[in-house]
């Protein structure tokens, strides 16, 4: 069970890493969604922590339809974070129909030079996703689509989490679920759905609130309970 927590600070990271989380998301702007973080904390994470760290690379929080300029930006971005080494990268973007941006992401794919890749909650609003779940299994740079099952938070959309997880789950690609998970129900969510993979933000903060730090004690509390479900 791999339990991946965001990061928007130095010191998110590491307590991240010291209570539990096995990968961090690296973002800025969480009230946002999420946004690209800034080049000196991409760098100071990467001196002061020893797990994975996944950079997002979200130019901004219009939609996920991206045009040339921001495209070109993604990519310069993507090629900074690659040169430091020892990251992956979070990204995602769509067309106005609802589908993959096939060309931008193999544009992007080829700036990561081999950087594993998470695909980000644009998934959540693609046209199909069962049909955006065969294009991205065709990449293998990509291994986890971080999704709440096309719902506004991942325990309402349990069955749809649950059918991907199927799917998935002797392909190369790994569902990693998130999104309004906590502390009290991630027991039951993880046996209703199966997942291996869990995302969390919020609910491992001060008062689960996004914008306050980590809270040791919740993240403790995260990570014991998805060990005890792995003893079981």
């Amino acid at each position: 069970m791999l339990l991946e927590v965001i990061a928007t600070t130095l010191s998110d990271a590491v307590l991240a890493e010291r209570y539990g989380a096995d990968r961090i998301e690296l973002i800025t702007a969480i009230s946002e969604g999420g946004l690209t973080p800034s080049l000196g904390l991409i760098e100071k994470v990467r001196e002061a922590v020893s797990i994975p760290v996944r950079v997002m690379v979200r130019p901004h929080a219009r939609s996920f339809y991206y045009d040339k300029d921001d495209i070109e930006t993604m990519e310069r971005d993507i090629q900074h974070i690659a040169s430091i080494g020892g990251f992956s990268v979070v990204m995602g973007m769509l067309r106005s129909d609802g589908t993959i941006d096939e060309e931008a992401l193999q544009r992007l794919l080829q700036a990561a030079q081999g950087l594993e890749v998470t695909f980000h909650r644009a998934f959540d609003v693609v046209r199909d996703q069962f049909e955006a779940l065969e294009i991205l299994i065709r990449y293998p740079q990509i291994t986890d689509i971080l999704t709440s099952g096309a719902e506004s938070t991942a325990p309402k959309g349990a069955e749809r989490i649950a059918a991907l997880e199927q799917l998935t789950a002797e392909r190369s690609i790994n569902i990693l679920a998130g999104s309004g998970l906590t502390v009290e129900g991630i027991s039951d969510f993880v046996q209703q759905t199966g997942v291996r993979r869990v995302h969390f933000g919020s609910a491992v903060r001060v008062e689960g609130d996004a914008l306050k730090p980590i809270d040791p004690l919740r993240l403790q509390a995260v990570r014991n309970l998805l060990h005890q479900r792995k003893e079981h």
